[in-house]
């Protein structure tokens, strides 16, 4: 009896010591994260404003946590080829995924998206947020959002309003444009932005509605002229420049962002490495300035916000789809 009652002290013990030694090593173990470089896979092609802050934060995020983070550019309708290679990447935190209001647009916008972004990800921190301009030729007479909506109430059906492709972020921004000042007008889609910016400069199109970034160009020379932005506060991009929603039309918002996420069941303590180190490198002095160059605004988040950010832009956008009767994709 008593070799037994010496031998189950010794196995309690035994048990408890590698609980302990467990507890001790699951922080140790997360502080070691990445000991090998992290993919972020990119739904966008090289260039653009998303490929450009991903690479940004990339860049840094390379220099605070030793190891390569390396941007792989997978363009495609609906972000579906990036998101299923970071889905079949695994749970180790070594693939990620740089999703966007894009994203939440396709879930009501395709009729079988083959990924939940809700469910197969988990949140990590916003890089930028960036709002949308109304834009004129440089020559138009209309020089405010007051003004635009004087002139299409006074000429119903005249207006016409240019963005990129039917389904964009930028064509459902003329779409709840439209349903919130409760204007007529006819928006006409272009195939490019580039397309989009000469055409709004040859007065081809009343307005235009798109990111700073595409028009900067364009407005330094006086060829195209801001009239509102689409954020609910002026962005620090344009801070002179007046709002849609302070401009008469309430409730108009449209802002755009770009986040990192990770195939849902990565460890809470590799969210947490990604997390601290992004907010961090967000409000480095050289990364807000470059982003802002681009007219984004640095900004990281927790993952609650950026997970309740990536809920509320679905419910939003699935509304104006149904109202605009867009056909699903």
């Amino acid at each position: 009896m008593i070799r037994l009652t010496r031998r189950l002290a010794g196995l309690v013990s035994a048990c408890a010591l590698a609980i302990s030694l467990g507890a001790a090593l699951t922080p140790a173990a997360a502080q070691t994260y990445p000991t090998r470089p992290v993919r972020i896979t990119v739904p966008f092609g090289a260039g653009g404003i998303a490929d450009i802050t991903v690479r940004i934060v990339a860049e840094k995020l390379s220099e605070k946590l030793g190891q390569q983070f390396v941007v792989e550019n997978m363009p495609g309708a609906g972000g579906i080829t990036a998101a299923r290679a970071a889905i079949q990447g695994g749970t180790d935190g070594y693939t990620l995924a740089l999703l966007s209001n894009g994203t939440a647009i396709s879930v009501p916008l395709f009729k079988k998206l083959p990924f939940d972004p809700v469910k197969d990800f988990e949140p990590i921190s916003s890089l930028g947020y960036f709002d949308f301009l109304l834009l004129t030729s440089g020559t138009s007479k209309t020089k405010s959002v007051q003004e635009l909506l004087t002139f299409a109430r006074a000429n119903p059906g005249a207006l016409n309003v240019g963005t990129v492709n039917v389904g964009s972020s930028q064509n459902l921004s003329a779409e709840l444009f439209k349903s919130l000042s409760g204007i007529t007008f006819t928006i006409i889609p272009f195939k490019t932005t580039p397309d989009l910016v000469l055409a709004t400069s040859r007065g081809d199109v009343d307005v235009m509605i798109d990111s700073y970034a595409s028009a900067k160009a364009m407005m330094s020379d006086n060829r195209v002229r801001a009239i509102g932005s689409s954020g609910l506060t002026r962005s620090p991009v344009t801070p002179d420049l007046a709002t849609v929603d302070e401009s008469g039309v309430k409730g108009f918002e449209v802002t755009s962002w770009n986040a990192l996420f990770a195939p849902a069941g990565t460890p809470k303590e590799v969210i947490g490495t990604l997390n601290k180190a992004i907010n961090e490198v967000m409000v480095m002095p050289d990364v807000k300035k470059k982003l802002l160059d681009l007219g984004i605004e640095a900004k990281g988040s927790t993952p609650q916000e950026l997970g309740d950010r990536l809920k509320s832009d679905i419910a939003k956008w699935s509304a104006v789809i149904e109202k605009a009767g867009i056909e699903k994709q």
